[in-house]
């Protein structure tokens, strides 16, 4: 009978804790005792009120930020540092104005030094990926705010990251341009399965996207509750199963806004 190995998560998050010290010299606590596997291949979304600590979550995944107490790993190694495998995308589109769309996707592939055919063989691939491969030549100016942040998505995803982090990435975009992507990004992670941690102030987008929900609460940020989305895909918003979710989740985040 073969020995069977344990599964190793993606990323995990062990008692960790986040406290920053204002100006003023006062301590305020963003995050604790926080601890989260994720598993390989899913799509993971964190949900919760502004200033619950989201993004900082996010930054310490990626490195970007340290942990006053616990740890975070990778792989079940220590990730205290940016590394390639993991790819994050801001809400901001972060884009080089100067260079064009192709330009912008094939930057990581630059400095990996990837020869200019070959990595503007790949940029066409993942601007073809995203739907906008026509647009190649263009400049960041020239793009709507939904396809910059395309062009966002397939920069990260042309860097063949194994984990891909995203804080907020259709915030700032209007409802139909969100839906649309949101759409767009679930085509992507079905076909190369990476795993994507995905943070949103939206409930019903993360019912729309995620595998599994991380509810939290802020002042400090804590983990409320987590929730398994098992809604077949493509989900449909007038499913009641879908609307009921919503309605548990939001109503949840509002028993905890009463008891603040």
């Amino acid at each position: 009978m073969e020995a069977t190995h344990p599964v190793i998560p993606s990323l995990s998050a062990r008692d960790i804790s986040r406290t920053f010290t204002l100006g003023s010299g006062q301590s305020v606590v963003a995050l604790d005792n926080i601890s989260l596997e994720i598993e390989e291949n899913s799509f993971i979304c964190i949900v919760g009120p502004s200033g619950c600590g989201k993004s900082t979550l996010l930054r310490i995944m990626a490195g970007l930020d340290r942990a006053s107490a616990g740890q975070m790993l990778y792989r079940g190694g220590l990730q205290n540092r940016p590394r390639k495998e993991i790819g994050v995308i801001f809400q901001e589109y972060s884009l080089f104005p100067w260079r064009s769309t192709i330009e912008n996707v094939a930057f990581g592939l630059e400095l990996s030094g990837l020869p200019p055919q070959e990595r503007e063989k790949e940029g066409r691939r993942y601007l073809d990926l995203v739907g906008l491969g026509r647009y190649e030549k263009a400049y960041p100016h020239e793009l709507s705010g939904g396809m910059r942040q395309r062009v966002a998505i397939a920069r990260a995803l042309a860097n063949q990251p194994e984990i891909l982090l995203m804080d907020e990435p259709f915030g700032a975009l209007d409802a139909y341009t969100r839906i649309r992507l949101q759409k767009r990004l679930l085509d992507i992670w079905e076909k190369d399965r990476k795993t994507v941690v995905f943070v949103t102030h939206s409930v019903d987008e993360a019912v729309f996207l995620a595998d599994r929900i991380i509810v939290m609460s802020a002042n400090p940020g804590r983990i409320l509750n987590e929730l398994s989305v098992n809604l077949p895909r493509p989900r449909a918003r007038a499913n009641p199963e879908y609307a009921s979710l919503v309605a548990s989740i939001l109503d949840l985040l509002e028993r905890q806004s009463d008891d603040e």
